[in-house]
């Protein structure tokens, strides 16, 4: 079946479920971070299973839940739990809900992510603006162009809004939430990285390393759809013990710790916009 059929297909049901509803902004919330999603008020909840052609979100801490409401006084739409390339889904089903967001209406994508933190000075629970990103994972564009959405070389120069990360460090500074700053580093997994590949991705310049979230950006830069992300920093990646492994339940628990503050600055940004 045509793309382009599939992601008609899905926006038509979820319009068919929420009426005239057109959401201000799209949000896809990472590991252990449906927590926002809790607190989107006057909710309409689809699960994807529901959704045609929407995939199965089989990851840990991802509740698999399409979530539409109000979240700082402006309708939203939520992505509880996101599709992974290393699921075994094809980037064009991974990315499928960013382009049906952009159908519905979405004004700009707020990401969100677990990370581990290359950067020596991070620490676990530390919230970090994505102002660029690596991308070692296959770019979701490959294939025939969907000239509807954008065009075939799309500009990446400025894949995170400049001025929505202003205005996070703003709000973020006034509500006593602090920020760290850096460029996120997009592997496959699902293996977690090896002290090696983590020395090498910080020496080309990653501060934070995951498995997801790229793919997202390409294509609503594709779709000229403004993006704000955030890693939290969920391990610490650089300082190796002998008894150090890296734990996916541990990965969610303090994700799980870290979406308060995440959620209260997504909320004051989105009130803001």
């Amino acid at each position: 079946m045509e793309i382009l059929q599939r992601i008609n297909e899905a926006a038509a049901y979820i319009s068919a479920k929420t009426g005239e509803i057109r959401p201000f902004a799209g949000i896809v919330l990472g590991s252990g971070l449906g927590e926002l999603g809790e607190k989107i008020e006057n909710k309409i909840v689809i699960p994807y299973g529901e959704i045609p052609h929407f995939a199965k979100s089989t990851a840990m801490g991802h509740k698999g839940n399409l979530i539409f409401g109000e979240l700082g006084g402006k309708s939203v739409v939520a992505m509880q739990g996101r599709f992974h390339y290393y699921e075994g889904y094809g980037m064009d089903q991974v990315t499928l809900p960013i382009r049906v967001m952009k159908i519905l209406g979405i004004s700009y994508l707020f990401v969100s992510n677990a990370a581990g933190g290359v950067n020596p000075s991070f620490r676990v629970g530390d919230l970090m603006i994505i102002r660029d990103h690596i991308n070692l994972m296959p770019n979701p564009l490959i294939g025939k162009n969907l000239d509807e959405f954008g065009p075939r070389f799309p500009d990446m120069t400025r894949p995170y809004d400049l001025q929505i990360i202003k205005r996070a460090e703003e709000l973020a500074a006034s509500m006593e939430i602090k920020l760290q700053k850096g460029v996120y580093l997009a592997g496959t997994g699902p293996t977690y990285e090896t002290p090696a590949e983590y020395g090498y991705f910080g020496k080309i310049g990653a501060d934070a390393v995951g498995m997801s979230t790229v793919p997202e950006v390409i294509v609503a830069r594709h779709s000229s759809i403004p993006v704000f992300g955030m890693s939290v920093i969920t391990n610490e990646a650089f300082s190796f013990s002998e008894d150090y492994v890296n734990d996916g339940d541990d990965v969610v628990i303090a994700a799980n710790k870290a979406a308060d503050r995440m959620t209260r600055l997504f909320t004051a940004i989105i009130k803001s916009l």
